[in-house]
């Protein structure tokens, strides 16, 4: 009999429901859109945790309508969430308040509170394996206990985001070891969480947290409930799961040595396989865990799709219109330079960044240098992270290309000379639902035959599309290795300017 494994992907803008066959090809896949929470203030990021249930739901029906099989025959699920989003839970498990996102700035200052408990940023490395920016979970957590302090004594049980989709698919409340990774409060190391970081937010707070789990171990079957309403048998099998970097590596087939994944979405991530912990010395390389028992080094530019977007909308242009502009200008778009910190920036860790166009003149004021120069920006700005990788050992052979940002032949074109290596792009687009389906394939196999390793659902089911692949042309190497230098420059010189910024905004400009 045939088996079907469903793979979810809760992300920032959407969540997708990929269903696969035993052979990994898709037969079936549905979406559902939203936003984020509008109206808060600078830097707040926030998004109800049961927009991503009804989703969940809507999108899962939608894929097993297309697919046209019985919702019966699944025999597992995954799931893959942004990473990093405080879900906090009451007694009752009920949700406390919105959940914070990766991408929520606005808890910088209880970053650096926690860091400076702590010993400064060298000995939060020590502890832990990783720095702490505004990003991670951790800082969330304190800003709930010190701005909101009602809600706050409400806190039973901390949840990821898709630890949260876990516990209503299963009724567990589980935590496993690669979006763990993400939260700031784990020693990547011992794959624990770390008590100096803990006790620098609140003593208590271990008995809020479920303790991480191998992330081989499944996180338990459909309660009945979940079931009936997804159209699903109970004995549905539910995978440990995680963060959508995790899910993505797998999806992408990021599983042995030497394959870096690049991510273009919202946000810009690269990340590679390691065997052991990679411990960044300057915190910007994050040491995460990968979700099938490795490690995860990464890097994660919080703007990407974000500034080829604000170019649409500033010249009124389709994504085809900003291709063909972008693919019409030189290499060094005549000068101009994109900062692309519009959302502020976690490598570097520039939380309080701002978008800068520099270089600017009358030449290069056209809807395509600016089309171009976005896009070479947010590889420049992911360039500044790989040379950092490279120095700790990460030597790539191969860079696979996921996210929207990808479909771009001139942004593929542009990648591969910045990173100065092959990138191309796997058959499966969405690489985190793919991931995660695959996860749950492998939680399925070792539940039921065999002790079967990642690599052997992998290997014979991610394939590479060959009519994507580009690579880095030696005619553009100078121009993109002085380009980087200058990117680099501009970016350390203007990160005071960035901070005094935001003071003199907030304290004078705020609207009323």
């Amino acid at each position: 009999m045939e088996h079907y494994f469903l793979g979810i992907d809760s992300g920032t803008q959407s969540t997708k429901a990929l269903l696969v066959d035993d052979a990994g090809r898709t037969v079936g896949i549905g979406r559902r859109e939203y936003g984020l929470i509008e109206g808060l203030g600078p830097g707040h990021k926030e998004q109800d945790p049961g927009t991503w249930i009804e989703a969940m739901i809507g999108a899962v029906r939608q894929a097993v309508n297309i697919a046209g099989i019985d919702g019966k025959r699944i025999a597992a699920i995954g799931v893959s969430g942004q990473q990093h989003g405080c879900v906090p839970l009451d007694a009752a498990g009920k949700v406390i308040r919105p959940a914070k996102l990766w991408c929520d700035t606005a808890t910088a200052p209880q970053a650096r509170a926690i860091v400076g408990r702590l010993g400064g940023p060298d000995a939060m490395i020590a502890l832990t394996g990783n720095s702490l920016p505004a990003g991670f979970t951790a800082s969330k957590i304190l800003y709930l206990k010190e701005k909101e302090p009602d809600n706050y004594r409400r806190l039973a049980t901390v949840l990821l985001p898709h630890d949260y989709l876990n516990q209503w698919l299963t009724g567990e409340a589980r935590m496993e070891w690669g979006d763990a990774s993400g939260t700031g409060l784990m020693d990547v190391r011992t794959r624990e969480f770390c008590r100096p970081v803990i006790d620098a937010i609140d003593p208590r707070l271990s008995g809020f947290l479920p303790r991480p789990r191998p992330s081989s171990e499944p996180c338990g079957r459909l309660r009945a409930e979940a079931a009936e309403t997804l159209g699903l048998d109970r004995n549905v099998l539910v995978s440990a799961g995680g963060g959508d970097n995790m899910m993505g590596a797998i999806g992408t087939g990021n599983v042995r040595p030497g394959i870096v994944t690049a991510s273009i979405g919202t946000s810009g991530t690269l990340y590679a396989f390691s065997n052991s912990p990679v411990i960044d010395p300057g915190g910007e390389i994050a040491a995460f865990c990968d979700s099938t028992g490795h490690w995860l080094p990464l890097l994660c530019v919080m703007n990407a799709t974000v500034a080829t977007e604000l170019v649409k909308q500033l010249f009124a242009l389709s994504s085809e219109d900003l291709n063909a502009r972008a693919a019409n200008i030189p290499p060094g778009s005549d000068g101009l330079i994109l900062i692309p910190y519009f959302e502020g920036e976690r490598v570097p860790d520039v939380p309080d960044g701002a978008g800068v166009w520099f270089g600017q003149n009358q030449a290069n004021a056209t809807p395509g240098h600016f089309a171009r120069a976005a896009m070479e920006g947010v590889a420049l700005g992911m360039g500044y992270g790989l040379a950092s990788m490279k120095s700790l050992g990460i030597t790539p052979t191969e860079i696979r290309l996921t996210g929207g940002g990808v479909k771009s032949r001139v942004w593929r074109q542009i990648m591969a000379d910045v990173f100065q290596a092959d990138v191309v792009c796997t058959t499966q687009t969405e690489s985190a639902a793919f991931g995660a389906a695959i996860q749950a394939a492998w939680a399925w196999h070792r539940e039921t035959s065999s002790d079967a390793a990642i690599t052997d659902i992998t290997d014979p089911w991610v394939a590479l599309d060959e009519s994507t692949r580009c690579g880095p042309r030696p005619e553009n190497r100078r121009i993109y290795e002085e380009m980087q230098d200058c990117h680099n420059a501009l970016s350390r010189s203007l990160r005071d300017v960035f901070s005094r910024h935001r003071r003199l905004f907030l304290s004078v400009f705020r609207p009323a």
